[in-house]
């Protein structure tokens, strides 16, 4: 079994410093725990960031990497910071084909001089998922304390908690118990994307009693070329953003739909100034997509003109 690491920073390679506050400072071949792996792993250190400091650019590069290094190892582990997780995660399985070798991606809540930090254990839980069989074609998975998340579903839920990631509307597909991989369930992948070699601007705007639209406004005229909508319930504008994002429609910016609820999809059901209103004038509900993914979906749909094809993914 042939098992490479991919360390880019983040807690999991954080120690504090003079100041008490945490920064990235431990190398990939220093990450605590390599001793205990359970099979034999190639690292290389491709960053050594802060997940929350990384340009959109970075991580479509990131993603390029992991793609390229994935093709010479039978698994393939990342640790990353665990901020912008879900993001890297989630481009990757928008370009990952079907029959991958399993690409798993884990962090820590815990930095690396805290006396009972849990990232040994998420890395060699990890790295045991990567070199499972039982992981090969599921897309790119997220693994943090013990517990396994398709890349579509995981988000993070928790600011400090060890278990910080969470799949809403369908929980994990499955855990790491006592060294063994068991998976119980398989995430529905839609066909994926081509890497375009730059994603365009798509800029994610929030929903709030009384929201006037003016944010949405901005964003169109700083050149973004798609807009989400985090939108209240399942699905709902107040009266200035619906007409705004009339206005974006009318200029040709397309507008994804989501709810700024932490669970449940969004559907066109209310008139009268709701969601069905949004959806009768062009916009697309996004279902049960968290922003932060449905920017990334829209904005390859775009990079590779394949529009059409959001439908298939908002669906899955």
């Amino acid at each position: 079994m042939n098992v490479g690491l991919l360390t880019t920073g983040g807690t999991i390679a954080s120690a504090p410093g003079p100041d008490g506050t945490v920064g990235v400072a431990v190398a990939g071949r220093d990450l605590h725990g390599l001793d205990d792996w359970p099979v034999p792993v190639t690292v290389r250190e491709v960053a050594l960031r802060h997940s929350f400091a990384l340009s959109l650019a970075e991580v479509r590069d990131l993603v390029s990497t992991i793609r390229a290094e994935a093709a010479q190892y039978d698994g393939l582990v990342v640790t990353h910071g665990t901020d912008t997780l879900e993001e890297t995660a989630y481009l990757l399985d928008l370009v990952t084909p079907a029959d991958s070798v399993p690409v798993v991606l884990t962090g820590a809540q815990r930095h690396a001089g805290e006396r009972d930090g849990d990232g040994p254990r998420n890395l060699a839980d990890a790295v045991r998922i990567a070199a499972s069989p039982a992981a090969r074609g599921l897309g790119p998975l997220v693994v943090m304390d013990g517990r396994i998340h398709a890349a579509r579903q995981a988000v993070k839920a928790h600011t400090l908690a060890l278990d910080a990631f969470a799949s809403f509307d369908g929980g994990p597909i499955g855990e790491v118990r006592r060294g063994s991989v068991r998976i119980w369930s398989s995430p529905v992948r839609p066909a994926g994307f081509d890497l375009a070699p730059v994603l365009p601007r798509v800029d994610v705007v929030t929903s709030y009693v009384g929201a006037d639209g003016v944010q949405l406004a901005a964003c169109r005229e700083a050149g973004a070329r798609g807009i989400v909508l985090e939108a209240l319930g399942a699905g709902n504008p107040t009266p200035g953003l619906l007409a705004e994002v009339r206005r974006c429609l009318s200029a040709g910016l397309p507008v994804l739909v989501t709810s700024r609820c932490v669970s449940g999809p969004t559907a066109a059901i209310y008139g009268h100034g709701g969601g069905a209103d949004l959806a009768a004038s062009g916009a697309l509900m996004a279902g049960s997509l968290p922003s932060s993914k449905a920017r990334l979906l829209l904005s390859i749909a775009l990079a590779t003109d394949a529009l059409p094809r959001l439908g298939d993914h908002l669906a899955a």
